[in-house]
């Protein structure tokens, strides 16, 4: 009986990639503080496993001698052999649960290694189950992750890493971020049942997600060609995506867009219909600015380096496209481009800053080269709104206008 278990445990540590004597020197650990509570022992118990026969011996530790005055404790002590006849049984027992214990954490320890230096890559993983609490994906055989979406105002320290509206069916595909591995050696004790749960942490909000579907549905992202500059994103709602050529003749929107959407449909299709805008970034600030802001149109962008603070004015009709669904374009606006975004209607300016940079639709010939020293048109709608053109020189009126009042 002893023999075929020492087989059997040198089988599993082999199979486990486990060393043989760390679990060796485990279990007798564990059986020491099982037969001395079984026993009943006055002092403490010492068990040694022949690493040859599987033999087991119990030997209480009977201190001789004096206590040292100073730390209390015996410098000497005598084997007593206390050994039980049916050790084995009460070993097998006990070996049960301190092997599966040595196997889990040989298995964690594993996992930590692998995957340590793969935070930030993107796994594709099977809904295994899914609880209020979290939910968790098979990676491949052996190796789970965990999907978190605690409520966090009942549990403060967890996370809440599934964008809103989301629920996952047992079974389905799906693509996460990796966001963390825990480490064994440094497991938390107040998390709640964190030594039970997988060891990778993964996340379906964070901002490298769309990163790195880019990267996997766009060669362009993939090869370099395409470089994202910044990423704003409201999990579940919308995303702002900026992006810029490294290639001069390469479009860098439309290489991720791909032909009629083609390829932002497939990452739309992966975030659950997560609204996706990609806009052209510029090294300019009003006109990064100005694109942050699509669809809506800019008429004009007025910068402050100093207090990075932009104001920037729209066509009344663009007013509520430029600031969004309770503010969401303006908000993913500032945070891609990294700028206090003011956002005013034209009817509400009297008139343009001096040092706005003017964006009107590209049409350079309505501004010419002298314009900050040139007067304003003189025009006036039905509805009160004056002209936001310069006049043309020698005239009252912009070039719309003129022909107009002639």
């Amino acid at each position: 009986m002893a023999s075929e278990m020492m087989e059997a445990l040198l089988a599993l540590a082999q199979e486990k990639n486990i060393d043989e004597l760390y679990m060796l020197d485990r279990l007798e650990t564990s059986l020491a503080k099982s037969y001395q509570n079984i026993l009943n022992l006055e002092w403490d118990c010492r068990v040694i496993i022949d690493r040859e026969t599987g033999h087991i011996y119990v030997y209480e530790m009977v201190p001789k001698g004096e206590r040292d005055p100073e730390t209390g404790e015996y410098s000497e002590y005598e084997e007593v052999d206390v050994t039980p006849k049916d050790v084995s049984r009460i070993a097998a027992q006990n070996a049960k649960s301190v092997i599966n214990s040595i196997v889990r954490e040989a298995g964690r320890e594993n996992i930590y290694h692998e995957f340590a230096d793969r935070v930030g890559e993107l796994v594709t993983g099977t809904v295994l189950q899914t609880t209020p609490d979290f939910t968790i994906l098979k990676i491949r055989d052996g190796v789970e992750a965990e999907l978190p979406h605690f409520d966090t105002r009942r549990n403060p320290g967890e996370r809440n890493e599934r964008p809103a509206g989301e629920y996952y069916q047992h079974n389905r595909r799906l693509q996460a971020l990796i966001i963390e591995v825990r480490d064994p050696a440094n497991m938390k004790t107040n998390s709640r049942g964190e030594s039970a749960r997988p060891s990778i942490v993964v996340s379906r909000t964070h901002p490298d997600l769309i990163r790195r579907l880019f990267e996997v549905e766009i060669p362009e992202v993939y090869d370099g060609a395409v470089e994202i500059k910044s990423i704003a994103r409201e999990p579940g709602g919308r995303a702002k995506v900026a992006v810029s050529s490294r290639e001069p003749n390469l479009d860098p929107v439309g290489a991720c867009v791909g032909p009629r959407g083609s390829r932002i449909r497939m990452v739309v299709s992966e975030l659950r219909g997560e609204r996706v805008d990609v806009i052209q970034w510029s090294d300019d600030p009003a006109r990064y600015i100005a694109n942050a802001l699509s669809p809506a149109k800019v008429t004009s962008v007025s910068v402050d380096e100093e207090t990075h603070y932009a104001t920037v004015i729209v066509p009344d009709d663009m007013l509520s496209l430029a600031i969004g669904k309770e503010g969401q374009n303006a908000r993913l606006a500032a945070r891609l481009t990294g700028w206090h975004i003011d956002i005013k209607s034209a009817s509400l300016m009297v008139g343009i800053p001096e040092d706005a940079d003017m964006l009107i639709d590209d049409d350079d010939d309505l501004l010419g080269p002298d314009a900050e020293t040139e007067e304003r048109c003189e025009f006036v709608d039905a509805d009160g709104n004056r002209c936001r053109n310069h006049a043309r020189p020698g005239s009252r009126f912009c070039g719309v206008h003129e022909a107009e009042e002639l």
